[in-house]
């Protein structure tokens, strides 16, 4: 065995970053295992940036908070820029049905301490002034929401974690989790040894091949969601703008415009594209283009630089499984983000440092724990997944 530490992290994406900043920074030994060549190079990269509590689940809403601080003073508390801009996020609505499900959700949303309104189609007009008025009944604004790089932010994780002391070791793919007596012992690689007492899958759409070994079945299943971006353009549209009516083979769209002036896109398949297949398709880009047309007519001339294909790894019920596992001690799980762990993981990553330290956890963090609990049963679904 070529090392110990106190806990080690299978994957250096969305949520073993954060993790293993938060974990480092109390003074514990972290390793971090990863098969591919550099941080991020899972789902992580894929993501196009939006960070939200604009969520249906209150432990969802309660997380994202958190990591909105966290992303929001990110250049103030350690100087890198991650092009953060807290634009805010629109959900509109051409829909009774979804003008209906939004103003429910609203109860909810608020009781969690979210800043989000409906507004009237002028009222929204006036924050997104280029959607299509034809039809629009309106919908809601949360201007505390925003939008980073992911591939700026994740090398920023990676930095402070690395700073703090974790150590990181790439093209080192996992082969089996150790343990003895019922306690997990450390972690086997298809290079080397490591002995820990706590093991984190945080494994993103491979979570549930770590998981067998040592015996669990997560229900974590991946499908493939594709974006894109444009060329750049004057600075027209702040917020990140999402259309849940579902449309010919799809269920949503979302977008808005980076920093530098481009617009990245995304649309959700339905039905889903179930599987680890990440290669481009030749029905996205009129699928998605007939619909931001539609919904922002502006947009009819921009070209498109190129596309991309990530994973979401999916549950049952569209929210993440985090907590200890009963069957092995020390293995903990952190999985089935469902297509939001770049949000999700900074707050997320703060909770399992918590755990593993042994803190007190606040009624909060219980709160949290006792809905993402990977033992739950799987009876409703997030509204906004």
């Amino acid at each position: 065995m070529h090392s110990n530490y106190d806990v080690i992290i299978v994957g250096a994406g969305s949520i073993g970053l954060p993790a293993a900043l938060a974990m480092a920074r109390t003074g514990l030994g972290v390793l971090v295992l990863d098969r591919a060549a550099s941080p991020g190079q899972g789902s992580h990269k894929a993501a196009i940036g939006g960070i939200r509590a604009t969520h249906s689940e209150p432990a969802k809403i309660k997380l994202c908070l958190r990591s909105l601080e966290i992303f929001s003073t990110w250049t103030e508390t350690y100087g890198s820029d991650i092009e953060w801009r807290q634009d805010g996020y629109s959900f509109v609505a051409y829909g009774e049905r979804e003008e209906r499900l939004l103003r429910d959700l609203l109860t909810v949303q608020q009781s969690q301490g979210l800043d989000i309104a409906w507004l009237d189609p002028i009222e929204l007009l006036s924050v997104v002034p280029d959607l299509n008025p034809k039809g629009l009944l309106g919908g809601t604004y949360s201007p505390n929401d925003g939008h980073c790089s992911t591939l700026l932010a994740g090398h920023a994780f990676y930095e402070e974690a690395a700073r703090a002391g974790a150590t990181f070791r790439f093209g080192e793919r996992v082969t089996g989790i150790l343990s003895k007596n019922g306690h997990v012992t450390g972690v086997a690689t298809d290079k080397d040894s490591f002995g820990a007492p706590i093991v984190l899958n945080a494994a993103g759409a491979w979570a549930r091949e770590i998981g067998t070994m040592v015996g669990d079945d997560h229900p974590v299943f991946p499908d493939s969601h594709e974006a894109g971006i444009t060329e750049p353009v004057a600075p027209f549209l702040k917020p990140l703008v999402v259309d849940i009516r579902p449309g010919p083979k799809s269920a949503n769209c979302y977008f808005h415009q980076l920093p530098g002036g481009q617009i990245v896109f995304c649309l959700t398949p339905q039905p889903p594209i179930v599987g680890h297949d990440c290669r481009e398709t030749s029905e996205f880009l009129p699928l998605i283009a007939r619909r931001l047309v539609e919904l922002m007519p502006r947009l009819e001339h921009l070209r498109v630089r190129r596309t991309w294909r990530g994973l979401y790894p999916m549950t049952p019920d569209g929210a993440p499984l985090v907590g200890w596992s009963r069957e092995l001690a020390g293995y903990l799980v952190a999985i089935g983000m469902c297509g939001q762990g770049f949000m999700l993981g900074p707050g997320v990553g703060e909770l399992l440092g918590r755990m593993v330290t042994e803190q007190t956890l606040s009624a909060s963090d219980r709160e949290i724990l006792e809905a993402l609990s990977p033992y739950r049963t799987f009876a409703g679904a997030e509204a906004l997944k």
